[in-house]
């Protein structure tokens, strides 16, 4: 979760790194990047740097949206709530967003994003408000990935893709109900 004032920088590629304290070994090598209490963007890690403090360069603070690394310290200690030692390592995580979710596609049947994607938001976002049927499938679109492996998975049957589809798009719906997505707004044409 990055802060709110960063969402513009990111979308426009201003902002292309995150700085966090510590030594942070990123999971997967593509991330959703949520700021403001939503999702905003589907990212992909370029490079994971590990330095201290005070090797950190104007460069980089400028990467993070800082003006400064005193900026960038400052916001640093507001963050973790203590003061920074300069000699503490930081995790600098570089990426490229490679999806924006703040305009989806109305015209798609899952407005651009993914069934993995639409699980992810959804198991983020609506987690205590899903069916436990519901949950069952989000929870397998998360460990199998695909709706045709949910269906063999939980049914036995390719016949049943339906059952995931329709919890999707019900999912999707919420989460727009809720402005957890948005789609933009597009004119008809005569």
């Amino acid at each position: 979760m990055l802060r709110k004032e960063f969402s513009e920088d990111i979308l426009s590629g201003r902002k292309t790194t995150t700085i966090r304290l510590g030594k942070i070994v990123p999971k997967t090598h593509e991330i959703m990047i949520h700021s403001g209490g939503r999702p905003i963007a589907k990212a992909l890690i370029k490079k994971v740097v590990y330095k201290h403090i005070y090797e950190l360069s104007e460069e980089d603070a400028k990467k993070d949206g800082y003006e400064s690394i005193e900026e960038l310290v400052k916001s640093l200690e507001n963050l973790y709530g203590r003061p920074i030692d300069m000699n503490e390592i930081v995790t600098i995580i570089e990426f490229e967003v490679i999806k924006k979710f703040t305009e989806l596609d109305e015209k798609d049947v899952y407005m651009g994003l993914t069934p993995l994607e639409i699980a992810m938001i959804s198991n983020r976002y609506l987690r205590d408000e899903l069916s436990e049927n519901d949950f069952r499938i989000i929870d397998a679109i998360l460990r199998y990935k695909s709706i045709r492996a949910v269906s063999l998975k939980l049914y036995g049957s390719l016949s049943k893709r339906w059952l995931i589809r329709k919890v999707l798009r019900k999912c999707l719906y919420r989460l727009m109900r809720k402005n957890v997505v948005k789609i933009r707004n597009t004119a008809i044409e005569m």
